[in-house]
């Protein structure tokens, strides 16, 4: 049976190493490296480390094919993916819409260069604009960070120099987007960057007021912050973000690379609030799996970009373009955006009713969720899940992020709840025999230790 026969199945949420069963490794991607004793799994992935730059790292999995909300290894094991190549894959893997529209729109035209018009093109600027409901103009680039680094230039154009942004947020890493960023780690090696960027709490109003004045050229937030583990800010701090902005001439920014596209149960998540900003960039999701950014600007900010000042070879290319129209569409006709928030809410509620000591809370909204770990336990919940058939994301040190696909099913749902208790009890587990062994022999030197503290409180 080949693996996307296999798609149907669901993985076992107790089961060690394997999700659907197969533990021979007989599925796909066997190579010269298996073949002498090595694992598939092994074998890809020194073939990265062969080759690769290693500013990734090496990656925790080599994966050959998707179908829906399931990935297969190299060596046929199966996982349920919750989170969808970081928040990307919102139709899931190999969505026949997306396939489709791909396939025929690279067999009619395939690239021109943004010196030639392609309909695709310009229909997706139109329906994205449709969307938000608004005139504006649109820029197409290739990444979430391509997004924002145009309208990094777009605050410049206003003829102000001042920026101000939030600690945590994460906007991007080419040069202008990670001046944007407030994550000092990822900043500290390519200092100095393009200034004058402040960067002040997320959440918090007053801080807004005192920092954002009539100098500042704009003001970037991100609806929900993803990477700094999927932080919610409380009820009316976008409309807040407006109101100061308005008063001060301000251009409000708002990142929905990650949140948008109905990933919270709404095209954008600033719509939960009736929130209207200047400037609003997506990514991820819009591609439904192949790279493609958008800058969207209304009134004044979407004149201020002209003939010369920005651009880039692949900006609206036809096929992407009309992969982005794909998911637009089947979101629309399926009924996505309500299945997203009572998806999400089963999530939720589920991850909740496990009542688990190693679970300090659950946040979100829609499919984007964090579960908040009592210590620094993230990476090992990360492998115990993995383990487990179960794909998701250490996104800080006690933070879980899951994003999986907008179209889950209640069954992969409940499927995922119960694999993840498990991993989550196995680390549990871990953790309080480690701490009876320190109390017997020492405690030992490592980044484990402040965990094994923290967490002998809850683990008894």
């Amino acid at each position: 049976m080949s693996l996307s026969e296999r798609a149907g199945t669901a993985p076992v949420p107790d089961g060690r190493g394997t999700a659907a069963g197969d533990s021979t490794g007989t599925g796909a991607g066997t190579g010269a490296g298996a073949e002498s004793g090595e694992s598939a799994n092994a074998a890809l992935t020194g073939r990265w480390q062969g080759v690769m730059m290693d500013n990734f790292g090496t990656p925790r999995l080599p994966l050959v094919e998707g179908q829906g909300c399931r990935v297969w290894d190299a060596e046929g094991n199966e996982y349920l993916d919750f989170f969808g190549g970081i928040a990307v894959n919102v139709l899931g893997h190999a969505h026949p819409a997306v396939v489709g529209a791909v396939c025929a729109q690279i067999a009619a035209l395939g690239h021109v260069s943004n010196l030639f018009v392609a309909e695709p093109t310009v229909r997706l600027a139109e329906r994205l604009l449709a969307l938000a409901g608004r005139e504006g103009r649109v820029y197409f680039s290739n990444s979430g960070a391509e997004a924002n680094e145009a309208a990094f230039k777009i605050g410049r154009l206003t003829g102000r120099t001042r920026m101000v942004s939030t600690t945590g947020g994460f906007h991007g890493r080419t040069m202008g987007a990670l001046a944007l960023t407030g994550q000092s780690a990822k900043q500290r090696p390519f200092l100095p960057l393009p200034g004058e960027v402040a960067h002040v709490p997320y959440g918090d109003a007053a801080a807004l007021r005192a920092a954002v004045t009539e100098d500042t050229a704009l003001l970037v937030l991100e609806p929900v912050q993803g990477e700094n583990g999927v932080v919610v800010p409380p009820p009316g701090y976008l409309r807040a973000a407006r109101e100061i902005t308005a008063a001060t001439g301000t251009l409000l920014v708002l990142d929905e690379v990650q949140t948008g596209i109905g990933r919270t149960g709404h095209w954008f998540a600033a719509q939960a609030e009736g929130v209207e900003a200047d400037v609003v960039t997506l990514a991820k999701g819009l591609g439904g799996g192949l790279p493609i950014g958008a800058t969207l600007a209304f009134g004044a900010a979407a004149q201020l970009l002209t003939p010369g000042t920005h651009g880039s070879t692949f900006s609206g290319n036809p096929v992407v373009c009309a992969a982005a129209l794909a998911v637009l569409d089947t979101i629309e006709r399926d009924g996505v955006l309500e299945r997203v928030v009572r998806a999400g809410r089963r999530l939720r509620h589920g991850l909740q009713d496990l009542a688990h000591p190693l679970v300090r809370e659950v946040r979100g909204a829609g499919l984007l969720v964090g579960v908040v770990l009592e210590g620094d336990l993230a990476s090992r919940v990360q492998q115990a899940a993995q383990d487990r058939g179960l794909l998701v994301n250490a996104a800080v040190p006690d933070v879980i992020r899951l994003a999986p696909p907008l179209i889950v099913s209640d069954r992969e749902v409940d499927t995922f709840v119960e694999g993840f208790g498990a991993a989550l009890s196995e680390v549990r587990g871990d953790v309080r025999a480690e701490v009876r062994a320190g109390a017997r022999g020492g405690v030992r030197a490592g980044a484990d230790v402040t965990a094994e503290r923290s967490l002998s409180l809850h683990c008894n």
